[in-house]
């Protein structure tokens, strides 16, 4: 795998300069220059380097100066040192401004490259730990392989695309597990050994996207303290995951089409681009070729994102894979409790749900479950132990509705049952926001509340 790492060569004799950058250059690291130690604290200031392979003795700032300044501002920035003087004391002095080694001139290619090749694995070993807490919230379900015809044609979609590194469009409802079938390409692809770094485009605000994505250096703007990497640099030789794609603002689509086209971003306040191995998986529930012909989404992104296409089918046209859905979240239930904890479903509880029609998919169904075995006492999951929409569901009620149809219910009751369904129905085709929801039907927010409690639904 072709290294990617940004070094800085700083040394006050141009002959050792020219030497280390062609030999950098030639083994596949994309490296600049500085003739001393404050040229080099200019450039590490304003651009994303990785490691500075830097002379100790120099005018004007010795490499230990340097290395103190730069730990002063806060930057992760790793240095090799490179000395003539092979006593301990420059040694230990080294390491304790904060470089993690040192090189005795004259140097070895050897010697060079194999202890950059350590560098850049503890480098980056510390990104992926980082990045991993960062995401360890959003690791999302585990994969569970389902048996309807059309969830086994995605499988075998999912198989043979995971070995290319085209860029995958994956489609489909809110919910129906779009973000899990992403982590399952990058689980099959050759880049596993790389991070799976998802990234919800519509939940970061827009003024930081270009930061987020991009990253930026130290003073770009207000509050940038210090350089940031962006979500393409930490998902490099891995891949990253773009949730709800059709929520990026036009500028950033333009500047994403870029990045797929040239394989390099620039940070933000940066003149200088980073090259970039990262493979695409976007996901939307919306439908992007209308967004095309609205204007808002770009044409020629839509096309370069699309070059493989994946649709998921709501949980509604696939009824056969609820059941396996079922025992695989009650399983995973269980196995938060304890080794000795097993769940199940009354009678009565499991034709509940498979006659309703789950509106919010895969999610709701995980949501929904996940809330009775915390609820149920005996890990017999009942019907009283499930969402109340539910209830209307049960064999009973269904019975007992169809043998009132000429009740004395009148039509205005049986309009507001309609429309509570209606509500509860677009709450989950929110997530749960109740405030969107109220927006999507066109209602104010008391007005939703108070259908709910007519109905007897709690406040959340």
């Amino acid at each position: 795998m072709e290294s990617l790492l940004q070094i800085l060569v700083v040394d006050d004799e141009p002959a050792i300069r020219q030497v280390l950058v062609g030999m950098l250059s030639r083994a596949g690291y994309a490296v600049e220059q500085a003739v001393d130690g404050e040229d080099a604290l200019e450039r590490i200031e304003k651009g994303a380097f990785d490691l500075v392979l830097s002379d100790i003795k120099m005018p004007r700032m010795s490499g230990i100066e340097l290395v103190r300044r730069v730990r002063a501002l806060g930057l992760d920035t790793q240095f090799l040192m490179m000395t003539a003087f092979a006593s301990m004391d420059t040694a230990i002095e080294a390491m304790r401004a904060g470089a993690y080694d040192y090189l005795i001139k004259p140097l070895r290619k050897e010697d060079v490259l194999r202890r950059l090749e350590q560098l850049g694995n503890v480098m980056r070993l510390q990104d992926e730990n980082r990045t991993l807490r960062q995401i360890a919230r959003a690791t999302g379900t585990d994969y569970c392989p389902l048996s309807s015809p059309a969830m086994q044609r995605i499988e075998r979609q999912i198989q043979k695309v995971a070995t290319t590194d085209h860029t995958v469009l994956i489609g489909g409802e809110s919910g129906t597990g779009k973000s899990v079938h992403a982590r399952a390409i990058h689980a099959a692809s050759h880049r596993l050994a790389g991070l799976f770094v998802p990234v919800n485009c519509g939940s970061i605000p827009e003024q930081l996207l270009e930061s987020e994505f991009f990253g930026h250096v130290k003073g770009a703007f207000t509050g940038a303290d210090r350089i940031k990497k962006g979500l393409f640099v930490q998902a490099d030789h891995g891949t990253l995951f773009l949730d709800e794609i059709g929520e990026l603002p036009l500028h950033l689509q333009v500047k994403l089409l870029h990045v797929l086209e040239q394989h390099q971003v620039r940070p933000v306040g940066s003149e200088e681009f980073r090259k970039v191995d990262v493979r695409i998986v976007a996901a939307t529930n919306k439908d992007l070729q209308t967004m095309v012909r609205e204007g808002t989404f770009r044409e020629d992104l839509y096309f370069r994102l699309n070059v493989f296409n994946i649709h998921i089918p709501p949980l509604r046209e696939r009824p056969q894979d609820l059941e396996t859905l079922l025992d695989h979240f009650l399983s995973k239930n269980a196995a938060k409790f304890g080794d000795n904890v097993v769940f199940s479903l009354t009678t009565e509880a499991r034709d509940a749900i498979m006659a309703y029609h789950w509106p919010g998919n895969t999610r709701e169904v995980e949501n929904a479950l996940e809330r009775a075995s915390v609820l149920t006492e005996d890990g017999i999951i009942g019907l009283g132990d499930l969402p109340e929409v539910l209830a209307s569901f049960a064999p009973q009620a269904l019975a007992n509705g169809n043998n009132q149809l000429h009740s004395s219910r009148n039509l205005r009751e049986r309009m507001q049952d309609i429309e509570v369904q209606i509500i509860l129905e677009v709450i989950n085709e929110c997530d749960g926001d109740r405030k969107q929801a109220a927006k999507i039907l066109g209602i104010s927010l008391s007005s939703l509340y108070r259908k709910l409690e007519l109905a007897n639904v709690p406040k959340l």
